[in-house]
């Protein structure tokens, strides 16, 4: 399912119209920087939690020495932080059936 798609589908459900649903879907989930609710407070170290539905956060990972593939020759991987999504109780049974 495309945004679009999504954007049409909430427009149908809730009587917004479809370019009123396509806002209302990037406020939430753009990742512009500046932009969307969910990746501001994932910028800000929070944490989203929608019930039943599933959480987003942030993890760290530290900094580690790796090898370049096509080399094999020794590099420093610099630490990150990343987004990880884990889905909820209610989506894991609905899908998983």
């Amino acid at each position: 399912m495309t945004k679009t798609e999504l954007a049409k589908r909430l427009a149908e459900q809730t009587g917004l119209s479809q370019v009123k649903a396509l806002e209302v879907i990037s406020t939430i989930f753009d990742a512009r920087p500046g932009k969307g609710i969910i990746a501001e407070e994932l910028d800000a170290g929070g944490k989203v939690i929608i019930p039943g539905f599933g959480s987003f956060h942030t993890r760290h990972r530290s900094a580690r020495e790796g090898r370049n593939p096509a080399t094999g020759k020794k590099m420093r991987i610099p630490a990150r932080s990343y987004p990880v999504f884990r889905p909820g109780k209610t989506l894991k049974e609905r899908v998983g059936k």
